[in-house]
């Protein structure tokens, strides 16, 4: 009876992608005992957004243990990158960023932990492209590889609009940012110290007109969300009152409308919900 009332789930959650504009993939993943889940387009690359900041808060911790730095170490503020196309300068434009608080402290210090949150939470573009600096993508995708999220790319900071220009792009698939919540959660990602750091991070996310957007004020999501013109995502764990913790990664692109990917991604996050609730 379990898998044919999830055969049947499966079978709306497709229903509704159909109907939508757009192109959409979707991983739920129980993490109770059964280990129930559906993926739908699992493996199709995306654009990544800013989902690929919980790359970066990753290997931000792991760097932090191996004694790399210290967490409550200072970096110096500024507002100047190097393209990986050319190693030309350029900024990042307050405002299309969504962390434009950030931007005040330019010329003054700031804590990595300070940094990561701001990445996080508010998704600033700043803080981000200050901690890839720190860490530097390589470093990125080599443990990517380690953890088995095999096909996620982390090539460069935000903005980059040359690298932009030529397809150079971070991208990810559902499945792939699935694994990295799934080792957060089973405290693998790095120590379990910095585990449970980074899960109480994603819980104190802003944006959250997605996963969380429909589910009662009781649930509580930690998680990561990403857009761009025409992409709309959103990745995290949801912590039920009743005990029960599942993943959902939602991704779009291809939309007409980011608000039409917004409200597609709440209602499936809540058809998902009443279905574990049942």
């Amino acid at each position: 009876m379990a898998q044919e009332n999830l055969n049947i789930l499966k079978q709306t959650l497709i229903n509704e992608f159909k109907k939508a504009d757009g192109r959409f993939a979707l991983v739920y993943l129980d993490l109770n005992e059964n280990g129930q889940h559906i993926y739908i387009n699992e493996k199709e690359n995306f654009h990544a957004a800013s989902t690929m900041k919980t790359a970066i808060m990753i290997e931000v911790f792991r760097q932090a243990e191996q004694g790399k730095f210290n967490l409550d170490d200072s970096l110096l503020i500024k507002n100047e990158f190097k393209s990986i196309v050319d190693s030309s300068i350029y900024s990042l434009n307050l405002s299309d960023d969504s962390g434009e608080d950030l931007y005040r402290f330019i010329g003054e210090k700031k804590t990595i932990k300070e940094l990561v949150n701001e990445m996080i939470i508010v998704s600033s573009n700043l803080a981000t492209n200050l901690l890839i600096d720190l860490v530097n993508p390589k470093n990125v995708m080599a443990t990517m590889k380690i953890l088995g999220a095999n096909d996620i790319k982390i090539m460069r900071g935000v903005e980059d609009l040359k690298a932009f220009d030529l397809g150079m792009n971070n991208t990810t698939t559902a499945y792939d940012l699935m694994i990295l919540l799934k080792k957060i959660f089973f405290r693998e990602a790095a120590s379990q110290k910095s585990c449970d750091e980074m899960i109480n991070i994603l819980l104190n996310q802003k944006l959250n007109s997605i996963i969380p957007s429909l589910l009662p004020l009781d649930v509580k999501v930690a998680h990561k969300t990403g857009s761009i013109s025409g992409v709309v995502h959103d990745s995290g764990i949801v912590f039920l009152p009743n005990g029960k913790k599942y993943i959902l990664v939602f991704l779009s692109k291809d939309l007409k409308k980011n608000e039409q990917g917004i409200e597609l991604g709440a209602r499936i996050s809540k058809l998902i919900y009443d279905y574990v609730m049942q």
